[in-house]
């Protein structure tokens, strides 16, 4: 008899003990989350950053924000990822092949964050510097088995059922007939236009435009993010102000992806502009939810790239002196940055996949 009553009072403490916790979790859960990206960002890249940009006693956006931690970023089958590997686990949960956009290596396709936001009523939005049919913003969007597919990516990306989508690589969307690069009679801005969406190529346009779904392809290829262009906070700020307009809240990922490419040409002045642009955007995202109190902020990057390196700066480069180990990525950890609702979950080590599958728990969702 006191035995069975000592077991009904422990599972009575148990229970209390879990509605609390799920009782905690929802009062902290974000309405919307915003995803920033710093495509090849590691901890060297952000130094430089901010010793050529505000001092090295200065402080970017992101070194302002309460809460860090780091991510582990090995794929599959290889210590050192790719973007499709890496960007697979960040927006599904998990590990899969380098080259292999949300599938899994036996070619199963994989739920994403931004799916999982989509079906909950959420207004979605993808974000990049390079082409939007790259690695980065596909793998929220498509699934395909290798990233090279950017044809199908564009195509998926149109019937996804997302709400907004800036950046460049307008020429997977077009046929060759008209001034594309797309292999088949398909014009898949004017399919979009069919579903609702605006569809415009200069920052002038997209700044006026007062649609809730929008389309802005703003180069042939990789952005510039000169005039006529936008920069990624434009882009960022411009995507926020629409998703914000559903009660429901959403999800945005703004990815900074030259950071990438001027690190694998070892152009350290390349990586210092990309970054600092890059921490407006953060800054934008950062800005508005600190007014709307119910966002999460993440800024984090899917690896690094080039082994960068600080060292002692000289008469040549008198801020500076980068090291480089490589043109290619690395296998090294890389930040992850968090403010708002949630943040405190993701202080500490985390492999990479842990990041998609806990915002999902924050909406009380689990990922594949």
């Amino acid at each position: 008899m006191l035995q069975r009553l000592s077991q009904h009072r422990f599972g009575l403490a148990l229970l209390v003990v879990f509605l609390v916790a799920s009782a905690s979790l929802a009062e902290d859960a974000p309405k919307s989350i915003i995803l920033l990206i710093g495509d090849g960002m590691g901890v060297g890249h952000i130094t430089a950053a901010r010793c050529a940009g505000p001092g090295r006693d200065g402080r970017l956006a992101m070194d302002n924000m309460p809460v860090t931690g780091l991510a582990i970023t090995h794929s599959a089958n290889a210590l050192v990822t790719d973007s499709a590997a890496a960007g697979t686990a960040l927006a599904t949960g998990v590990k899969t092949t380098n080259g292999t956009i949300s599938q899994t290596p036996d070619g199963k396709p994989l739920r994403s964050i931004l799916e999982v936001a989509r079906d909950m009523g959420k207004s979605t939005g993808i974000v990049s510097t390079a082409f939007i049919t790259d690695a980065t913003p596909a793998v929220f969007v498509a699934h395909v088995s290798r990233r090279s597919q950017r044809e199908d990516i564009a195509t998926q990306m149109i019937a996804s059922g997302v709400d907004v989508i800036l950046g460049g690589g307008r020429e997977y969307f077009v046929p060759k007939s008209a001034g594309g690069g797309r292999s088949d009679d398909r014009n898949l801005l004017d399919e979009a236009r069919k579903l609702g969406f605006e569809v415009f190529e200069t920052a002038e346009a997209m700044n006026s435009s007062i649609s809730d779904r929008i389309i802005g392809l703003f180069a042939h290829g990789s952005m510039t993010s000169r005039r006529p262009e936008p920069t990624i906070a434009e882009m960022t700020s411009k995507a926020i102000s629409v998703l914000a307009r559903n009660p429901k809240g959403f999800f945005l990922m703004s990815e900074g992806a030259k950071i990438d490419s001027e690190a694998h040409s070892n152009n350290a002045d390349g990586v210092v502009r990309e970054i600092l642009m890059f921490d407006e955007a953060v800054k934008v995202a950062l800005d508005f939810a600190k007014k709307d109190g119910s966002t999460l902020v993440l800024v984090t990057a899917d690896h690094s790239t080039g082994g960068m390196s600080v060292q002692e700066p000289s008469k040549e480069n008198p801020k500076f002196t980068a090291g480089w180990t490589s043109g290619g990525h690395s296998g090294d950890m890389v930040p992850i940055y968090a403010f708002g609702p949630g943040s405190e979950l993701f202080t500490g080590t985390h492999d990479n996949t842990e990041i998609p599958r806990l915002m999902a728990k924050l909406w009380g969702k689990t990922l594949n």
